[in-house]
């Protein structure tokens, strides 16, 4: 069993609190906390501590390839395939989406042999990996997630009169939404600039409606030029989606979305790739975004898990490179497991329990190595324990 310290992204987006109250550190200059990662990619891998040294869980893998397990080393070349996080969501995210294996592996391969340094702010492709992603509700969580059907975007459009013009250029999803996307700034601001006075002097509590995240968009996201962001256009054209806590959704390669509002957990494929097509201060790269996106209408799926046994409920994802697991031990049946064939990740979101005997308080991370047993028990006299379990799909 490895003790993990995860990589903490300040993202401007971040909440200030959350993390740090959930791997005990102070944050004095109130910084946005907005990513906890527990993995081995390279813009933030984990360390490995024993309590006196440290290591690069990475550096430490590939050093002891054997950690990872025979089905690891088989069928993800050795590397660990997925990364674990933790999301503060106090701003909403840009409008984005993620490629596929193959994208990534051209995309990459491409800015590499143009020279353009990793942390350049025009690089797309951080790494050759595609990034689908399951994400879980710690707190009450809202995300736009993928493109509403013809019929629901031609009500939205119809509802928002500022925007109706754009039924004109209403062929498909694909012609609607390439005509935004690559309109002129100033069509933009032409059809936004009303709907910008309208919003803003409206009383609007409604989380449902998509002119309330619109009304936060444009309060959040503004140029000094007085340009508008397109991306508010997004807004009316997918699913709002609520999750309660404990409730989950998968966002597969080429899915339109943006998260809202809310902490969550993610697991995702090994990567950082990400085509954005506006509301951010990040690089906004629209044919990209154009290119590998899906232009299907989406009907959101939310998951709520089914219990294995009493103490673990799962959240298989059709993506063979991760699967999820929520853990709630109780202090008097212990909860004991085997991993066989792949290295798995836990973090301890509430409560404390003890891990093969050793104590495990809130926000502690550890590493099983593969083909080691383990022990859950929940610490009596704690709050309920609550624990996330990563690994790979045939584990699940």
């Amino acid at each position: 069993m490895l003790d993990l310290k995860g990589f903490v992204q300040h993202y401007d987006w971040g909440g200030k609190n959350f993390i740090p109250d959930l791997i005990g550190v102070e944050n004095p200059a109130n910084l946005p906390f907005a990513e906890l990662w527990l993995g081995t990619h390279p813009k933030g891998p984990s360390l490995v501590t024993d309590g006196t040294t440290t290591m690069n869980l990475a550096t430490l893998l590939d050093a002891n390839p054997a950690l990872l397990g025979s089905g690891i080393r088989e069928r993800f070349d050795s590397t660990l395939p997925f990364l674990l996080k933790v999301l503060d969501v106090r701003d909403m995210l840009s409008i984005q989406a993620h490629p596929d294996k193959t994208a990534a592996q051209a995309g990459f391969a491409a800015e590499e042999a143009a020279g353009i340094p990793l942390e350049a702010r025009e690089r797309v492709f951080k790494d050759p990996n595609d990034k689908p992603e399951m994400m879980l509700a710690l707190t009450d969580f809202w995300l736009l997630h993928g493109f509403k059907s013809v019929p629901e975007i031609t009500q939205s459009l119809s509802a928002t009169p500022e925007l109706s013009p754009l039924l004109e250029d209403f062929a498909d999803i694909k012609t609607l939404y390439t005509h935004i996307m690559t309109l002129p700034q100033d069509a933009v601001n032409n059809l936004l600039f009303p709907l910008k006075q309208r919003l803003l002097d409206s009383n609007l509590t409604d989380k449902s409606s998509p002119e309330f995240w619109a009304k936060r968009a444009l309060q959040t996201f503004h140029n000094d030029n007085g340009d508008i962001d397109r991306g508010i256009c997004s807004i009316f054209l997918m699913n709002i989606v609520y999750l309660q806590p404990g409730e989950a959704i998968f966002q597969d390669a080429g899915i339109l979305h943006a998260y809202l509002e809310g902490v969550n957990v993610e697991l995702m494929g090994n990567s950082d790739n990400v085509f954005r097509g506006g509301l951010t201060n990040k690089h906004i790269d629209v044919p990209a975004l154009l290119t590998h996106i899906s232009y299907e209408h989406v009907e959101p799926n939310i998951h709520k898990g089914w219990k294995k046994d009493q103490v673990e409920t799962a959240f298989p994802s059709p993506f063979p490179a991760f699967a999820l697991s929520v853990l709630q031990p109780d202090p008097d049946t212990p909860w004991n497991h085997h991993n066989p064939d792949s290295l798995e990740i836990y973090l301890v979101l509430k409560g404390s329990v003890t891990a093969n005997g050793k104590n495990k308080q809130k926000g502690a991370a550890f590493a099983l190595e593969a083909n080691q047993p383990l022990t859950l028990k929940a610490s009596a006299n704690a709050p309920k324990a609550f624990l996330v379990r990563a690994s790979v799909g045939n584990n699940i």
